[in-house]
């Protein structure tokens, strides 16, 4: 029997995939536990449109990923956070991803998550510092912060 996977099912099938297994299984374990449903003229043609509007999407996602870094890498796209300092230039504390986004969230009035800044570890000393921002599976950019002393 042909049935179209709605769940990922281990060593048979992801979600989406269209497969011929025993009928048997198919009744009594993948129908019965809403993990598949029989593949007929009509659910096939609702999943191929629901596959064009899923790529579609990720078409704008990726759009406005591509975008968005155009904007990040551009040379007055910069962060300035005020942070107490010692003499020698190093901070008392650090600057975290979370405090980058919300200072960038308020410059600029676009929003960005702070789980999307790829940073290694907190800055810990005043100057400029590039900090890569992960938009998109595909698409990466770099964001330009500026530390000076409070």
């Amino acid at each position: 029997m042909k049935v179209i996977f709605l769940q990922d099912v281990k060593g048979k099938g992801k979600k989406g995939d269209v497969k011929n297994v025993a009928d048997g299984y198919a009744q009594n374990f993948l129908i019965k536990n809403g993990l598949a449903k029989e593949a007929t003229t009509a659910s096939l043609s609702t999943l191929a449109g629901q596959k064009k509007a899923e790529e579609k999407h990720n078409a704008e996602l990726l759009a406005k990923a591509k975008e968005l870094k155009e904007f990040l890498e551009k040379e007055e796209t910069v962060v300035t956070i005020k942070a107490k300092a010692g003499e020698d230039g190093r901070l008392f504390g650090a600057i975290p991803a979370k405090q980058i986004a919300e200072e960038f969230n308020k410059t600029f009035n676009v929003s960005l998550d702070r789980r999307k800044f790829e940073l290694a570890a907190p800055i810990r000393a005043l100057g400029f510092a590039r900090v890569p921002v992960k938009l998109h599976h595909d698409v990466e950019a770099t964001l330009t912060v500026n530390i000076v002393a409070q």
